[in-house]
């Protein structure tokens, strides 16, 4: 996911994605604990996806507060 991507997405779409991808790093860290995690850099992606999008979301917070 580009940041590009998240820019353009409303605050809806950002929550909506912000969940999706929390799910998502709750089920890969499952599949980490019980031994069938295939993709392990999927972990660190995801991760940085949730960074990205939080990181969106606070720009835009305080660029409405301005």
């Amino acid at each position: 996911m580009k940041a590009t991507d998240v820019r353009a997405m409303s605050a809806d779409q950002l929550n909506d994605e912000l969940l999706k991808l929390k799910k998502e790093q709750f089920n890969l860290r499952f599949q980490d604990a019980t031994g069938q995690l295939e993709k392990t850099a999927r972990v660190r992606q995801v991760r940085r996806d949730i960074a990205r999008v939080k990181t969106i979301m606070a720009e835009n917070k305080t660029a409405k507060k301005a």
